[in-house]
């Protein structure tokens, strides 16, 4: 019985170090990837919008003219959805 338990012992023991070993080696190799991939491939350097010089260009007053028909559209639809509610 002795070495029955010495022999369940002994795989548990090689068991977890074989686990142990494998996990080191896994977060030593991701590691060495993630340092390749940020020294060749970069993260793309952010977009930043352009400020607006305050000039009026040529679409200007029709972007306006359309706001204006985007509004009054959709207060027309919203007063119809309200007075068709109340039926």
């Amino acid at each position: 019985m002795s070495e029955l338990i010495t022999a369940g012992f002994n795989l548990a023991l090689y068991g977890m170090g074989f686990v142990f070993i494998f996990l080191i080696l896994l977060v030593i190799v991701t590691t060495f990837m993630s340092t390749l991939v940020q020294r060749y491939m970069p993260a793309p350097a952010p977009v930043v919008p352009r400020r607006s010089t305050g000039k009026k260009t040529a679409r200007g007053p029709s972007a306006n003219a359309d706001q204006g028909k985007l509004v009054a559209v959709i207060s027309a639809a919203i007063r119809q959805h309200r007075s068709g509610a109340d039926d």
